[in-house]
């Protein structure tokens, strides 16, 4: 039997391809194996979003062009949003690489694996879904489930549309098949993928088209689903109907990603974003309206071309006013083929880092604060497995989307009623309440 390994970088639907490449390969026979010095395919899923990604990727790039000089017959693959921004570029640079594929190619590599092809191959038109292959989940008892692919928005920074396309919906009908067919499989909590799930289905015929917020109350009526969760929206299109949903519907869970990105209106233009800060602060007031307890998380860029110190306080005001739970810090860093890395004005890097600095130490100063309103509450907690620093306690995370470690005897895949006793600005600790789980 043929060996393989997947090496992912980046975010939730690179995590979610990687998946369907497993699952993918082990139709055709491969079996995973841990490393990659065992493995006869080697695969990295690329991203292309920031600089570090790209650095990491190259690093790893190394040992593969080592282990290939060792054993020719190796096969090397490079997928992912790196390799379509800079297409057969990859084996001018590295001509070691066998194969190389954009996000929407996936399905070209089992041709390759199959084909009696000797010579190196790229594959980079926007083609189809991931969504569309077999799946081989990291857990059994979660699965991401891609609503549509590609962003029809045009952030000046942003490189996703050109390696992902524009925006394509799946049919609501087959997505809806697909979870009942995933809750049958044991499968309690779903995340919906989508580069801005809030605009799913407007591309859609007439006769298929629904909001967002109707398609998670057909997910929300299947069996077996438990949970619901969806990353990223987009708060241009974060509308009431999506937020009272939060509120109403049993399964979504209380957690919204909301994209900040910056506080300043001038630096939000200039970004493309297509909102001011009011009107950002209008759908974070209308979250607490109607889910008060909500957690809100956030991704901030500093240190964007042309950031004043003035631009880069008014970002503090916002996160000292939402108070986020959780936030994904970014310094600014050019990508090829973007507006952005064209405009001047360009932020010196070591006032990104001191930017940075205090802004990370105001994020996780109010993460310990938000996270202090659940001690001494009881949580539903989804059991992952355990933890990661303590072999006899557990890990999962709360509807709320944190991560609790606790004391108990459930199994990963069950619902724990934990009780919390601390909190850090990263986690929570807890105890499982045993007898509830005798009463059950």
């Amino acid at each position: 039997m043929k060996t393989y390994h997947v090496t992912t970088f980046g975010c939730q639907m690179n995590e979610h391809d990687s998946e369907r490449m497993k699952g993918m390969l082990e139709s055709l026979g491969y079996r995973e194996v841990p490393e990659r010095a065992d493995a006869d395919v080697i695969l990295f899923n690329t991203c292309s979003i920031r600089e570090s990604a790209d650095s990491r990727f190259v690093g790893h790039l190394g040992e593969a062009k080592r282990l290939k000089s060792e054993d020719p017959e190796k096969v090397i693959g490079v997928g992912g949003c790196w390799a379509q921004s800079v297409k057969d570029d990859v084996f001018r640079q590295f001509p070691f690489v066998d194969v190389a594929f954009g996000p929407g190619q996936i399905p070209k590599l089992a041709e390759f694996l199959t084909s009696d092809s000797i010579t190196a191959q790229g594959f980079f038109e926007f083609e189809s879904f991931s969504g569309h292959l077999p799946m081989k989940r990291a857990r059994e008892f979660q699965a991401w489930v891609q609503i549509s692919v590609g962003c029809n928005c045009k952030c000046s920074y942003c490189i996703v549309p050109s390696t992902r396309g524009r925006e394509v919906s799946r049919s609501p009908h087959e997505l809806v098949e697909e979870i009942a067919k995933l809750a049958q499989d044991g499968v309690r909590e779903v995340t919906l993928l989508g580069q801005n799930v809030n605009s799913y289905g407007r591309d859609l015929p007439t006769e298929e088209r629904i909001r967002f917020s109707d398609l998670l109350r057909e997910i929300d009526a299947i069996d077996g689903v438990d949970r619901i969760r969806y990353t990223s929206p987009h708060p241009k299109d974060m509308r009431e109907d999506v937020i009272a949903a939060h509120a109403e519907l049993p399964s979504l869970c209380e957690h919204i990603h909301l994209p900040l990105q910056s506080g300043s209106s001038r630096i939000l233009k200039a970004m493309r974003r297509t909102y001011n800060r009011e009107r950002y602060m209008d759908r974070v007031a209308m979250i607490r309206e109607h889910v008060p307890d909500c957690a809100i998380t956030t991704d901030i860029i500093v240190g964007f071309p042309g950031e004043t110190d003035e631009d880069f306080e008014q970002t503090m005001e916002v996160v000292e006013e939402v108070r986020y739970d959780g936030a994904f810090t970014f310094i600014y860093s050019p990508r090829r083929g973007t507006e952005a890395a064209t405009l001047e004005e360009q932020v010196p890097h070591e006032v990104k880092r001191e930017r940075m600095e205090r802004l990370v130490d105001a994020v996780q100063r109010l993460q310990r604060e938000r996270a202090q309103r659940f001690v001494g509450r009881t949580m539903e907690v989804l059991v992952e497995g355990p933890s990661r620093t303590d072999a006899s306690k557990l890990r999962g995370r709360t509807r709320h989307n944190k991560t609790v470690n606790f004391t108990g005897l459930a199994q990963p895949g069950e619902m724990a009623q934990v009780e919390v006793t601390g909190a850090t600005s990263t986690t929570l600790a807890g105890e499982e309440l045993l007898l509830s789980r005798a009463l059950a």
